[in-house]
């Protein structure tokens, strides 16, 4: 395929070449109506085939400049990935291929997912495409640097493994000239994150974070609101989540359990310390362990700082506060367990606090999860009560209450939202967030997500998780050094060791 496809490339450059002595014709002139040549196709391989880096291929499988030609995973198949409602993954699935994907695989467990039904997907996607009755030309691998290796003419490269791998391969791709996109949270430590956005100037390759939200109409009009004066000079924000949604708060399991097959588990631990397989691992719940995710703000405070760093032009923070909340303890009437060095909290509060940044004040930001709420604002009223979800902006003159991400966002009281004059728009509005990719890989403007910028709050977030992990109730930051003067042993929770053979 990979030859096919640069003949191609070269027979239609020789051609316009010879036909730009005569004329200039558009290439959709040429092919019809939505017709894309396919030297303008990204042509892509996605690393990570679980439920969401299944869901993200499809979503750039249907675009007409793309082209994936690869997928990746260390699961060669299985039946129980998680899914966001009954049959929801699957029934996605057949409605963009037309045909069932999981080989009559009884799927009462959960999603089919892996490497080869991302192939098939790929393959059944292009083969309705085409009209024929089958297409074969997607390779499919374990490993990723096999991938990188053989598959010369990729493009880019799109990273949905677990948190802890997201580093590894996207800098491996990157200094291989490959265009990333990567799954949220950007990483799993501080000093990857700026590792991260280091090589990606450096090669100056097209990087995006999966944080949909940074494209949205919502955050443009949020930002034109506070910088309006909507509510004043903003001090605080409060910020909460209904999150963890998986196990936290508890020790690893005594013993391990046979390695599903079809599974390379040493593949799939890569950098993180080696342990025996268990399924309290994987798929999705990994999400609470250490040594593989980020915990509840690593999972959600992507999306919502990434709204707080562009309306409030926040850079780094100068300290964190950050517990496991006694709180949550007192109110569930149970013991608070011991301290574990293995799982995040089941619910904890952190504050973050920002230095002045020209005319706007310092800011702090409080942090919430596991199902705790924020002190309910008076100017609520006595019939309403806060969403499970939500971020509160606290200014001089007023208040803001929106959506988790700043969506829907209304002035407190509502007498004060019914007299309100909304500001002009003045923003540039975006072309939607993988478009925004798509195009920076083609030599666009950088895409809003870009690794340069999420590198900024990743760091940020992932302070408040070192900050629970070391177990102190403040540290304070010096982002220039990448150090805390109140952690000892710093790179232990701000660049952690990784496996050998696993470096980045």
């Amino acid at each position: 395929m990979s030859q096919e496809r640069e003949m191609n490339r070269r027979r239609f450059l020789g051609r316009a070449a010879s036909a730009a002595a005569i004329s200039i014709v558009p290439r959709y002139v040429l092919g019809g109506p939505g017709f894309v040549a396919p030297s303008e196709k990204v042509t892509l391989g996605c690393v990570g085939v679980g439920a969401q880096g299944t869901r993200v291929m499809m979503e750039l499988l249907s675009r007409s400049d793309v082209r994936i030609v690869s997928v990746c995973d260390v699961n060669r198949e299985s039946h129980d990935y998680s899914e966001w409602g009954v049959h929801e993954l699957r029934d996605k699935v057949r409605k963009l291929i037309g045909s069932d994907y999981t080989n009559g695989a009884d799927d009462s467990r959960g999603a089919t997912c892996g490497r080869e039904p991302a192939r098939r997907i790929v393959e059944g996607y292009y083969a309705k495409q085409s009209g024929a009755g089958s297409f074969k030309g997607c390779s499919a691998y374990a490993d990723f640097r096999e991938m990188l290796e053989k598959e010369k003419d990729l493009d880019a490269v799109v990273v949905g493994t677990a948190d802890h791998a997201h580093a590894l391969v996207s800098i491996a791709a990157m200094k291989k000239g490959k265009h990333v996109y990567c799954q949220k949270p950007m990483t799993h430590s501080v000093f990857e994150a700026r590792r991260m956005a280091d090589v990606a100037r450096e090669t100056k390759v097209a990087t995006q974070v999966a944080i949909g939200n940074q494209a949205s109409e919502a955050t443009r009009r949020l930002c034109e609101w506070i910088w309006d004066g909507a509510i004043g000079p903003v001090r605080e924000v409060h910020n909460w989540s209904s999150r963890p949604f998986w196990p936290q708060g508890i020790d690893r399991p005594d013993k391990g359990e046979p390695v599903p097959p079809g599974l390379d588990w040493d593949l799939w631990l890569g950098p993180a310390p080696s342990r025996p397989f268990h399924h309290i691992y994987l798929p999705f719940v990994w999400r609470g362990w250490r040594d593989f995710g980020a915990g509840a703000i690593g999972d959600m405070g992507c999306y919502s700082f990434d709204t707080l760093f562009r309306v409030l032009k926040l850079e780094a923070p100068t300290s964190v506060e950050a517990a496991p909340c006694r709180e949550y303890w007192l109110v569930q009437g149970v013991t608070k367990p011991k301290p574990n060095t293995e799982t995040y909290p089941r619910a904890s509060i952190m504050r973050f606090h920002f230095p002045a940044r020209g005319e706007m004040p310092p800011v702090t930001i409080h942090w919430y999860d596991g199902g705790m709420l924020p002190p309910r604002p008076d100017e609520l009223g006595e019939k309403n009560e806060l969403a499970d979800e939500g971020m509160l902006f606290v200014g001089d003159t007023g208040k803001i209450l929106c959506e988790f991400t700043g969506g829907n966002p209304r002035l407190l009281p509502d007498a004060k939202m019914k007299a309100f004059q909304q500001p002009p728009k003045t923003l540039p509005r975006s072309a939607g967030h993988y478009q925004e990719w798509i195009d920076a890989c083609k030599g666009g403007q950088p895409g809003g997500a870009n690794f340069e910028f999420e590198a900024r709050v990743t760091e940020a977030i992932l302070l408040g998780n070192a900050a629970i992990c070391a177990d102190k109730k403040r540290i304070r930051w010096d982002a220039k050094s990448l150090k805390s003067p109140d952690l000892a042993d710093s790179d232990k929770y701000i660049n952690p060791p990784r496996r050998e053979g696993w470096s980045l």
